[in-house]
């Protein structure tokens, strides 16, 4: 192979090295490519930035494994889920290992690292905890869930999906990497005998491609006939063939998981609901699809008429038929052939909501009709739209509606998200860091916190300090090239809860505290004095999540920081 680099190559450098640049919260551009490459190879989820940090490795001793991501029906899968995580028969299991190397070469040894690895942490006759001193923290657990999630769910019947990644700035690959990604799968099929598994390459080209798909979807909907609407172009109610739909929802047969964001409802499996969807959608009945079905709601941000049966959408949400849609979409995955002779329709209501207010109360009435997890509808609550409101005036970016500021290029560094504003808040208003250390994706699972935090102290000016203050500290805490990522990640919480204890000088913090507290006045050189304290005293106790996740753990800092 030539030593020129080709012009894809040349661009992607440079593309990593500006955004590197502009990240702010990376030591060095190696572990940034880490990121960016599992942001492209994970674009179909539709992950945040925030969920992508969190599942990067880091840290070295990672066995060839920079990101893990774990996956149940699409729907990331995170520690603190997996003793009250349920699953439907049939559900699909993605296990996603990601290794990112920012150079121009595939090579044999990254593959024998993941042999190496497999070898040792997917065998469930080992034991993970006896490789502590050759797999860091982060890499012994994400395969630890995984075995977790396989053994709870043994009787369901997953289908289970393990999709190796490695991802470089080649052009090709040698036919000796190959052949060590082959003996790879069927070491790990030896296994998990059932499981579909791969090894997939990501070059240059393919990540260019991969970088360049735009975040913004205009998508044409073909209609079986011309739709009803008032003329204004912002609702119609129509009828689109079995077939179209299905083309509209997927893409390289794959389901559109970014058109379901909105639908807070999950995939439901083989209830007794969806068994009625299944079996009208294969039994050949005289009646049309669309008689005996409800139908999809899909809200859209412009509606642009192309003839009187085709139409552009803007950024398409189904936030009303995610059942439906599914069914659909595992109908036709498994019968393709009958795409092409489909007669039967789908009943769609399109809409283009006039306000953020109308698009909530769309989103809360066309889910409320059956029995939701209320704190999945939360973000729909007027106060969450207040929030977004004040920080967009104040150069913060609150991310009510997942992704939607990434979508529109704003700084990650700007973004705030649900979760990470209240795990500020209850660290610092609760006093409970450990609490936001342990549970970060059920953080807003308990009814009176959310009322306490959320309904009973509406102080925009409150969350917006606690959220300008968690970032600057985790964006310095990021920077310090001394920490690991583990250890950012287990003393972040206390560090924000201490800065503003020890500036009050009381440990029990209420908002109206906030009310006199100038966040411009607490300085690097003050967050930094702290932050070794807490540091000291975290190494000295072990130096580990359990540490961290101890709800003991704040009653030391207040002793060591003299906060009464």
């Amino acid at each position: 192979m030539s030593g020129s680099l080709s012009n894809t190559q040349i661009l992607l450098k440079e593309c990593v090295k500006q955004e590197y640049q502009e990240s702010i919260s990376y030591t060095n551009e190696s572990s940034y490519f880490e990121f960016f490459s599992a942001s492209q190879v994970l674009k179909n989820y539709s992950l945040s930035d925030e969920e992508i940090e969190n599942h990067v490795m880091g840290d070295g001793n990672d066995g060839g494994c920079d990101a893990v991501f774990l996956f149940l029906n699409s729907e990331l899968v995170t520690q603190d889920q997996v003793t009250t995580l349920t699953s439907p028969r049939g559900a699909v299991l993605n296990f996603v290992i990601i290794q990112s190397k920012n150079t121009t070469s595939f090579k044999e040894d990254s593959i024998m690292k993941w042999k190496t690895t497999s070898s040792n942490l997917m065998d469930m006759s080992k034991n993970i905890d006896e490789f502590s001193s050759r797999y860091n923290e982060n890499v012994r657990e994400a395969f630890k869930m995984f075995r977790d999630v396989v053994t709870k769910f043994i009787r369901a019947q997953i289908k289970i999906n393990i999709q190796y990644y490695y991802v470089t700035l080649a052009n090709e690959v040698h036919p000796n990497v190959r052949n060590q990604a082959d003996e790879l799968c069927l070491d790990v099929e030896s296994m998990y005998p059932s499981a579909n598994v791969g090894v997939t390459f990501i070059g240059a080209d393919k990540l260019m491609e991969l970088y360049n798909t735009n975040s913004e979807i205009n998508i044409n909907l073909k209609l079986s006939d011309q739709p009803i609407t008032l003329g204004r172009n912002t609702e119609y109610v129509a009828l689109i063939n079995l077939a179209e739909y299905y083309q509209f929802i997927t893409d390289e047969n794959n389901l559109r998981k970014s058109f379901f964001e909105a639908n807070v409802r999950d995939y439901q499996g083989k209830n007794t609901v969806n068994k009625s969807i299944a079996d009208t959608l294969s039994n050949d009945l005289t009646e049309d699809f669309w008689w005996l079905n409800n139908g999809v709601t899909i809200l859209t941000e412009k509606v642009t008429p192309v003839t009187n049966r085709e139409l552009v959408l803007l950024n398409p949400e189904i936030v009303n038929g995610l059942q439906t849609s599914t069914e659909i979409y595992n109908y036709f995955t498994n019968n393709q052939d009958l795409l092409e002779n489909e007669k039967r329709n789908l009943l769609v209501r399109i809409i283009v909501p006039s306000s953020e207010e109308s698009r909530d109360r769309i989103i809360f009435a066309t889910n409320n009709q059956t029995n939701i997890p209320k704190s999945s509808l939360r973000v729909t609550d007027p106060i969450h739209l207040q929030i977004e409101m004040y920080f967009k005036n104040r150069g913060l970016y609150y991310d009510r509606r997942k992704n939607y500021y990434k979508n529109l290029n704003i700084k990650a560094s700007d973004i705030i998200s649900v979760s990470f504003l209240a795990q500020c808040m209850i660290s610092v208003i609760l006093r409970k860091p450990d609490f936001s250390r342990a549970r970060p994706s059920t953080i807003l699972s308990d009814n009176d916190t959310y009322k306490f935090l959320y309904e009973d102290n509406q102080d925009l000016d409150a969350y917006f300090k606690i959220a300008s203050l968690g970032r600057k500290i985790q964006l310095h805490l990021k920077k310090n090239a001394n920490l690991k990522s583990t250890e950012v990640n287990d003393i972040l919480f206390y560090l924000i809860y201490a800065v503003v204890a020890k500036t009050l000088n009381k440990k029990r913090i209420c908002f109206a505290d906030f009310k006199d507290l100038n966040i411009e006045t607490i300085t690097l050189e003050f967050i930094d004095e702290l932050e070794i304290c807490i540091y000291e005293e975290y190494k000295k106790l072990g130096g580990n999540a359990q540490v961290a996740k101890s709800p003991s753990f704040i009653d030391n800092i207040d002793r060591l920081l003299n906060i009464n």
